[in-house]
């Protein structure tokens, strides 16, 4: 597994980046001789970071987000947690942190090294017994700290103060710097930094000296580590922007902005959210992840008197516009691993949110975010609603078309995928979903991408998940356009380009994808039209005719019938649509114990639900196979 990782990793890798790797194995080796033991990383003085939050909190604190805030604590105070589709093994609320937990794996019920093993000695990687190291990180985060703080800010509970030092006290105590598991990655040190420093800014002169200590020493072990083995070269993703934002904000804890990171972090905002507001990684979680780090980042450079220049807002607001185009329920592409910078948990719309907040902070016109939404208190809320937009709209760097209208009497969201694979040589977080549609009616998802479901224990599923059969695209043989050599790596990428995107009626989208040309000699090419009551799908191989395979994958809890070549799609009784195929050879299936067996789709990871996956196959050639989407009425006209 290793040697294999290592392999395919290195093909991805351009000379430059395997320098960079043989120093950082150097500084990793030097690190683990010498880096060891809090007694190098003594507390700095701390100094606020978001001056203004503690006012803003107080003053925005509905009854609704108190509420909110008061049921994530109640949980915290009772030993409970959930996150990532898992509920942790309950806790005495008499030892609520006790050292275990932060290395336990709730799925798998083991433990992931701790103290006695050096943190570059852990591999995070492995397909082992333990589970998925996402759910052990996920805890070490300790963003269950902030909302503890608000709530002591609004109450005065002093339960919430109690819980913060004993999490701390305990955290510092089994994670000395730099072994275990929860130093393994930069991210997750960037991530559990950040927490500590709202906690601090809400609630840190009420909580004990040595506890302020503590969290000071982790702050200095932190901004050792980031700097020192930074995420570079095809790493640098979202896990740069994170560690960044990290070592950004640290600085200014500890009383003097490091020039360095935030020079960095602004660069990266060009780019890793594309001038048209989409997501360089091709998924708009992601995306979001990465602009809450900046705004957060960019609230603080505020209150130091030293903002972020303007183009850090305008492409901040261009995703925000991005977003307001996606259809709210259809779960979006690529990605998600539900990773988030301030949260009261789960949260089922977090893409909106932080839209909502960048219309917030910045002071403009949008989608209100729900009620009870803790981050608001952070950013504001939009000053007026944003007409909901309709019609079609291309984004041509990210690679994404969406129309939203109106058909036979139904509201539709049609999302047309003609983007990139992902971003950098690896694309770690893309799938292989070129020239796949989406498609919402009257709100709710018919037409779903499948989601993510696991990361490292998904083993033969989370090839499934990002392949091309599981997309409502085309395939040829089962194979995937882009071929996958990793959980996080591809060793050849389909390119996508958008042909045609007509406005004017019929509206008309047009694009093609060289994926199969290598392998196959072919060029796939998919023609989207929208009619009165329906969508037509034409999809032709350029070169030479061969069988393929069409897939169309339905939202959980769908039916679908057969009369013939046509499928009627139904919820609750009500037919919803009709699919007419060329002919009769439809397959559909759900679930199954094997990956292709039936559908799958993940609504939000480590969850997984059996859904109907409709599949024609046969013959396709240059002239093309027509598939239309008809648009039923609603029963009550």
């Amino acid at each position: 597994m290793r040697i294999g990782w290592y392999i395919n990793r290195l093909r991805s890798m351009s000379p430059a980046e395997i320098s960079h790797r043989l120093g950082e194995h150097r500084r990793k080796v030097v690190s683990k001789r010498r880096d060891d033991g809090w007694q190098r990383y003594g507390s700095p003085q701390l100094h606020p970071v978001f001056r203004a939050l503690r006012g803003a909190v107080q003053a925005d604190a509905t009854a609704d987000r108190r509420q909110a805030i008061t049921a994530a604590i109640a949980d915290t105070l009772e030993g409970r947690f959930s996150a990532l589709g898992r509920t942790w093994p309950p806790r005495d609320p008499g030892l609520l942190f006790p050292a275990e937990f932060w290395r336990l794996d709730p799925v798998s019920g083991t433990l992931w090294p701790g103290p006695e093993v050096h943190a570059f000695n852990v591999d995070f990687r492995s397909t082992g017994d333990r589970g998925d190291i996402k759910y052990v990180w996920e805890i070490n985060r300790l963003q269950q700290l902030p909302p503890l703080a608000v709530h002591w800010l609004l109450s005065g509970d002093a339960q919430c103060l109690n819980a913060i030092e004993a999490a701390i006290d305990s955290w510092h105590s089994a994670n000395p710097p730099f072994r275990g598991v929860a130093w393994a990655s930069g991210i997750e040190v960037a991530l559990r930094a950040i927490s500590l420093i709202v906690t601090l800014d809400f609630a840190g002169d009420k909580l004990a000296a040595t506890t302020r200590g503590k969290i000071g020493e982790i702050l200095a072990a932190s901004a050792y580590w980031l700097p020192r083995f930074p995420s570079r070269f095809s790493s640098a993703n979202n896990h740069l922007v994170a560690e960044l934002a990290g070592e950004y904000l640290i600085s200014l804890a500890f009383g003097a902005e490091s020039a360095s990171a935030r020079t960095a972090l602004i660069a990266e905002v060009d780019k890793q959210i594309l001038a048209d507001g989409a997501g360089a990684e091709q998924t708009p979680t992601y995306a979001a992840f990465t602009a809450e780090l900046i705004l957060l980042c960019a609230t603080a450079a505020h209150q130091a008197e030293a903002p972020f220049p303007a183009s850090v807002e305008k492409r901040l607001a261009a995703f925000a516009d991005f977003v307001d185009w996606l259809p709210a329920k259809a779960g979006g592409f690529g990605d998600d691993d539900e990773g988030r910078v301030i949260t009261l948990g789960d949260e089922r719309d977090y893409v909106r949110s932080i839209a909502a907040a960048i219309h917030g902070y910045f002071g403009m016109a949008g989608a209100a975010p729900a009620p009870d939404d803790f981050r608001s208190l952070f950013f504001g809320v939009p000053l007026q609603s944003a007409a909901t937009p309709h019609g079609l709209r291309t984004f041509e760097q990210g690679g994404l078309s969406v129309w939203r209208g109106t058909m036979n009497g139904r509201s539709i969201e049609l999302t047309y995928d003609h983007g990139p694979l992902g971003y950098l040589s690896i694309a770690a977080h893309g799938h292989a979903d070129a020239l796949s549609l989406t498609l919402c009616i009257d709100g709710d998802p018919v037409l779903v991408d499948p989601g993510t479901w696991l990361y490292g224990s998904g083993r033969e599923w989370r090839d499934w998940f990002r392949s091309t059969p599981a997309h409502n695209t085309l395939n040829i043989e089962g194979q995937s356009q882009s071929i996958i050599s990793g959980p996080f790596n591809w060793s050849h990428k389909a390119q996508a380009t958008l042909v045609e995107s007509q406005r004017e009626l019929p509206w008309r989208l047009r694009a093609l994808h060289d994926g199969y040309k290598s392998r196959f000699g072919i060029v796939h090419q998919r023609t989207v039209t929208g009619e009165a009551d329906g969508i037509l799908v034409a999809d032709q191989l350029l070169g030479r005719g061969r069988k393929a395979e069409i897939v169309f994958q339905l939202a959980a809890g769908l039916e679908a019938n057969r009369d013939g070549n046509t499928v009627m799609v139904s919820r609750g009784g009500e037919t919803l649509m009709t699919i007419r195929f060329p002919d009769n050879s439809v397959d559909i299936r759900a679930g199954g114990d094997t990956p292709g067996q039936g559908g799958w789709v993940s609504p939000r990871f480590g969850v997984r639900q059996p859904a109907q996956r409709l599949a024609w196959r046969g013959e396709v050639g240059k002239h093309g196979v027509d598939v239309r989407l008809a648009v039923s009425p609603p029963q009550h006209q």
